[in-house]
C-alpha cells in the first residue's frame, strides 16, 4: 500500500507538468502520503518526505524562467518551472511548496484567477507575484486576493532572491530554517552553513544533500531517496553519485571535526546522526 502511493505521487508530479487531468486516485495518494506519519521505530522507513525548500516558479517567458532557475538553484533551492497557467494551479494545489512565483500573463489560467482560487486552499504558501503588469490598481489586487509580495519587471535578481529570503524567514519558524546537529548548522534561508562556527563553502548539490541528511536526522536514508529528493531523479542502480557526493561532504563537515557525523548504514545508504551506533560506520 505504502508503495504504491509512493509511486501514485510520483506520477502526479509527472502528470501536472505534462498538462493532463488529475485522476482523483492519484491527488488521493498524495494527500494521503504526505499525511503519514513517520514511524520512528522503522528505521528503514521510506516515506520520509522531508526535502529541501522548493520554489514553483510559474512564467509564461521561457529564457526568463530559465534564468530564475539557474539562479535560485545556485543558490540551493530545488525549483519546478510551469509555463501554463492550469498546470501552475495544479502543481500549486497537489504539491507541497516553500514558495510560489507567479507570473500573471500565463496561457489558460492568468496569474489573478490563480490567486483567486489557491489562496483559500493554500492560506500558509507565501506567494510572489514577478510580472510586468506596474499598474497600482495591478498591485492592489493581487494583494487584497493575498499574495504576500509583488515585484515588477525588469527586475534586479540580488532583489528577488532576498526578498525570497525574507518571505521564508516570515512563514517558517527558526527551528524549520536552521537545523542544527552537534555543533553543525545550516540556515536554510541564508544558505549558509557552519561547523564549531567556521564557515563552510558548499556547492549546490552538497548543500541540497546536506540539508535532506540533517532534515532527516538519526532516519537512516536510502541511496534511491537521495536520488528522488536531492536529484529529483528515478534511482539507477549503476550509479555511484549519492557515494561521490557524500564523500565530498565528508571531507568538508567531518575531517577536523568530531565527533563524524555522516556515517554509512550497511546495505542501506546513510545517516547523519550525533549518537553513536553499533550498525554504523564511518
Amino acid at each position: 500500500m505504502a508503495s504504491g502511493m509512493r509511486g501514485s505521487a510520483c506520477r502526479l508530479k509527472k502528470t501536472v507538468l505534462t498538462g493532463t487531468c488529475l485522476p482523483r486516485s492519484t491527488a488521493f495518494c498524495c494527500r494521503a502520503l504526505r499525511a503519514l506519519p513517520h514511524n520512528p521505530a522503522a528505521p528503514n522507513n521510506e516515506l520520509t518526505l522531508i526535502t529541501a525548500m522548493r520554489v514553483l516558479i510559474a512564467e509564461d517567458d521561457p529564457a526568463l524562467a530559465s534564468f530564475v532557475r539557474k539562479g535560485l538553484e545556485a543558490e540551493h533551492y530545488a525549483v519546478d518551472v510551469t509555463h501554463d497557467g492550469e498546470q501552475a494551479k495544479a502543481m500549486a494545489t497537489e504539491l507541497d511548496y516553500d514558495l510560489f512565483m507567479l507570473d500573471l500573463n500565463l496561457p489558460r489560467m492568468d496569474g489573478v484567477a490563480i490567486l483567486r482560487q489557491l489562496r483559500p486552499r493554500k492560506p500558509s504558501l507565501p506567494i510572489l507575484v514577478l510580472t510586468s503588469r506596474n499598474r497600482v490598481e495591478d498591485r492592489v489586487q493581487c494583494l487584497d486576493l493575498g499574495a504576500d509580495d509583488y515585484m515588477g519587471k525588469p527586475f534586479s535578481f540580488s532583489e528577488l532572491s532576498a526578498r525570497i529570503r525574507a518571505l521564508l524567514r516570515r512563514s517558517h519558524l527558526p527551528a524549520a530554517s536552521v537545523l542544527t546537529i552537534a555543533d553543525l548548522k545550516l540556515d536554510r534561508v541564508e544558505r549558509k552553513v557552519e561547523r564549531a562556527s567556521k564557515r563552510i563553502e558548499l556547492t549546490s548539490k552538497e548543500f541540497g544533500l546536506l540539508e535532506y541528511l540533517m532534515l532527516n536526522a538519526g532516519r537512516r536514508v536510502s541511496r534511491a531517496m537521495i536520488i528522488e529528493h536531492v536529484w529529483n531523479l528515478s534511482f539507477d542502480t549503476g550509479t555511484n553519485v549519492v557515494d561521490v557526493y557524500v564523500n565530498y561532504l565528508r571531507r568538508k563537515v567531518d575531517n577536523g571535526f568530531g565527533p563524524r557525523l555522516i556515517r554509512t548504514v550497511r546495505g542501506v545508504g546513510y545517516e547523519l546522526s550525533a549518537t553513536d551506533s553499533s550498525n554504523l560506520r564511518p
